[in-house]
């Protein structure tokens, strides 16, 4: 076996081999002993014997605004993903994230779903020739069994309509909503009490992961 597949030159010097050049004579080069090659291939590597896995690409943050209040206030059950009609100038908000949902709600009517409430802050740079309302009835993209299932939960089985999420799709904005059950208080004090455990348990994990 040539020395150069056992390391560099530290490596071979520390395990007893000889380089094995041209002025090294064939009766002074020393073998390897087994154990010795056996030690040497469970040793780990370092440097540029080392072997490390590629690290994994984060995917990137496609969410542009998250409803807090909604999930603070509902029990979220069937959630719907929906195009929304925009402006030019809601677009270029939206990609700097000046928009908040906390006001918002989801109203059909004629067929048609609308999000009223959803404040959308005009950018410095909009063009002054066009009226730029922040709060202004947008409307949302479904498709017609989408809506029949959305009026089938409001009209009877009494669900609220929200918006949870704006995020992209690619190059499309789009909407996340949701029917929705109304929490009462102790519902509510239920799932603060379990977001402040889950809370203490992460911290209490971290802490032992440090020692």
């Amino acid at each position: 076996m040539r020395a150069a597949e056992y390391g560099n030159k530290a490596e071979r010097e520390m395990l007893g081999i000889c380089a094995l050049d041209n002025s090294t004579p064939p009766n002074s080069r020393r073998v390897m002993p087994a154990a010795a090659i056996h030690a040497y291939n469970a040793a780990p590597r370092t440097g540029r014997t080392a072997m490390s896995k590629p690290k994994k690409a984060k995917a990137d943050d496609t969410t542009i605004v998250v409803n807090k209040k909604a999930n603070h206030d509902y029990f979220l059950e069937d959630r719907i993903e929906a195009g929304v009609a925009l402006l030019g100038w809601e677009v270029k908000s939206l990609r700097q994230k000046k928009v908040q949902l906390i006001d918002s709600h989801i109203f059909i009517k004629n067929g048609e779903a609308f999000l009223l409430g959803a404040n959308i802050v005009p950018l410095a740079s909009t063009n002054t020739h066009s009226v730029a309302d922040p709060t202004r009835t947008r409307n949302l993209l479904l498709h017609q069994k989408e809506l029949a299932r959305l009026f089938a939960g409001i009209q009877q089985k009494g669900y609220t309509c929200v918006c949870t999420k704006l995020y992209w799709k690619d190059h499309l904005i789009k909407a996340q909503i949701a029917l929705a059950k109304g929490k009462h208080d102790y519902d509510k004090r239920d799932v603060e009490k379990e977001r402040e455990w889950n809370i203490q348990k992460r911290r209490t994990l971290s802490h032992a992961m440090r020692k």
